[in-house]
């Protein structure tokens, strides 16, 4: 049984958000370090892989729809990523780093101090691209759960940048939030779970990150990326409205 877990989601490839949450003294101590999925389509990705491998076994990997996204792209099985730094970020990987995104898993589960039988997955339990939200109808809710086992009684899921607790048919549902690509407010987002859940935010300077990022990165679009994102531009009201038609709710009532 664990007591404490970090949970880190969707980096997306931002080396100074990443660093900023890996010197909280709760990261530092937790018994292990959960990436919950696309941590590399974004303007500094082998930065980002060489520090999380250098931490070695106290990290835990699953892949998300981004990982797999730039692995397709650089194995020839598709020709367009939907994210428009995708293909940028694919080709900057090396070997080795396609044959970790290769090994991830698509989820995993712990037993967490207090939460029980813990999973942990990118989007849903069984895929890495569906969208639930924190005000999804328990019908959807129900329907992405189908085929868990009964003993899961906590999820933890990505994908969507924006953090919430909740519950749905006696589960606990988290999700951490964003590390590299907040929606709604700066900073970089995380959760530490055990015996509760915490909702983290660690405070970086974004101007400094993405002045150090300008000058990293070889993106041709960096400027107007790094300025977007580490300001979180867009509001937890924007994306909301852009994920809801994709949640499976019935918006002719």
């Amino acid at each position: 049984m664990l007591n404490r877990v970090a949970v880190l989601s969707d980096i997306h490839g931002v080396l100074p958000a990443l660093e900023a949450v890996l010197a909280e003294p709760d990261v530092s101590a937790a018994d292990h370090i959960v990436l919950t999925g696309d941590i590399t389509a974004g303007p500094q990705p082998t930065q980002v892989l060489d520090l999380l491998t250098s931490l070695g076994g106290r990290v835990l990997w699953i892949s998300g729809n981004a990982d797999r996204e730039l692995l397709e792209y650089r194995r020839g099985q598709r020709d367009t990523i939907p994210d428009p730094i995708g293909p940028w970020a694919a080709e900057q990987l090396r070997e080795d780093h396609l044959d970790l995104l290769t090994s991830l898993p698509p989820s995993l589960a712990l037993p967490v101090n207090g939460l029980g039988k813990v999973l942990f997955c990118h989007a849903t339990p069984r895929d890495d691209e569906e969208v639930v939200l924190v005000d999804s109808p328990l019908d959807r809710w129900q329907e992405v759960f189908s085929g868990l086992d009964t003993d899961v009684r906590t999820v933890v899921c990505g994908h969507t940048h924006m953090p919430f607790v909740r519950l749905a048919h006696g589960r606990l549902v988290i999700n951490p939030g964003s590390v590299g690509m907040p929606y709604g407010r700066t900073g970089a987002h995380w959760a530490l779970l055990g015996p509760g859940v915490d909702l983290r935010t660690t405070h970086y300077d974004p101007q400094t990150a993405a002045a150090r990022i300008n000058q990293d990165s070889s993106y041709p679009d960096i400027t107007e990326w790094a300025d977007y994102y580490l300001h979180a531009r867009a509001t937890d009201a924007d994306a909301l409205t852009a994920f809801a038609p994709h949640d499976g709710r019935d918006h002719s009532q």
